[in-house]
């Protein structure tokens, strides 16, 4: 299959409810944003979640869509704590499995090369380990060590936001940072990928050199072009986080009157819908 185009809502119909998804980006930095907003607006439940988290983890939490979060942090960055995965996490109305970030990411890798477990130093003497009592340790074979055996994290789908890709699935980053999303993409079954821009192959080394492409089409089954897809979250370069908007979302969040109005506002409508409603909360702000 060389054209693996699709449309947003298209993609997110073919996930199902009990599904394991993988969710790119970290914390409030280039998030598949458009594809959470789908889901949310999808009949989709009993979903478990794989990332390191942000508004994407609160927002699917508060809509009642997830069974589960297994994530090594969930933040929103500028704001350390999202309102709500806090109020989630709270009431316990949410599973968790709560990792230092290097368990999270050795569990990502072990998922990716298809083993059970990766050993790691981390989480020994934390208390990582009473919360999880799943976990186990194992003895090293060439010495006296003892490890932690994390667990694989092997994902159903994997959901990413990219800067740039083709419509065969080459994924490519122009910001600062991965964020571990090839890691995603290896320890999914299917990727899907959203994108500022679907270009040409030949087109994909024309804003930077070849370390950009993350990863490949082998790993990718369907690719949805998503302007701003980030948004409320950062893509550098082609756009920063929305601070603004970023602090309404989580000063609404934590008054059920006001999340109504924002629910209403932002999320019970299409993508185009949601971009438009962003556009007229600035232009009321004063902004142009």
């Amino acid at each position: 299959m060389s054209d693996k185009r699709s449309s947003i809502d298209e993609a997110v119909a073919s996930l199902e409810s009990g599904m394991t998804i993988g969710i790119g980006g970290w914390g409030s930095r280039r998030k598949p944003m458009a594809l959470v907003r789908a889901i949310l607006r999808s009949d989709l439940t009993d979903l478990t979640v794989v990332a390191f988290g942000g508004a994407d983890i609160g927002l699917l939490a508060a809509a009642g869509k997830l069974r589960k979060a297994i994530y090594g942090f969930v933040s929103l960055d500028s704001i350390p704590l999202d309102p709500l995965f806090t109020r989630a996490r709270e009431s316990g109305t949410i599973d968790v499995e709560e990792y230092d970030e290097g368990m999270y990411v050795a569990g990502l890798r072990a998922a990716g090369a298809r083993l059970d477990f990766l050993p790691i130093r981390a989480g020994l003497g934390s208390d990582v380990l009473p919360a999880n009592p799943h976990l186990r340790t194992v003895a090293s074979p060439y010495s006296d060590a003892e490890y932690v055996a994390m667990p694989a994290l092997n994902l159903d789908v994997a959901l990413v936001h990219m800067n740039r890709a083709d419509e065969k699935g080459n994924a490519q980053f122009l910001g600062p940072d991965p964020y571990f999303d090839d890691l995603l993409a290896m320890a999914a079954q299917r990727t899907i990928v959203s994108t500022e821009k679907i270009v040409p192959s030949s087109q994909l080394l024309d804003e930077a050199s070849f370390h950009t492409l993350l990863f490949s089409r082998m790993y990718v089954s369907t690719v949805v072009e998503a302007p701003r897809g980030a948004h409320f979250t950062t893509c550098e370069p082609d756009y920063g986080r929305d601070e603004v908007f970023q602090k309404h979302y989580a000063t609404s969040a934590k008054d059920p009157q006001a999340w109504t109005r924002f629910e209403e506002t932002f999320l019970k409508t299409d993508e185009a819908g949601y971009h438009a409603a962003v556009a007229e909360f600035h232009a009321s702000q004063g902004e142009s």
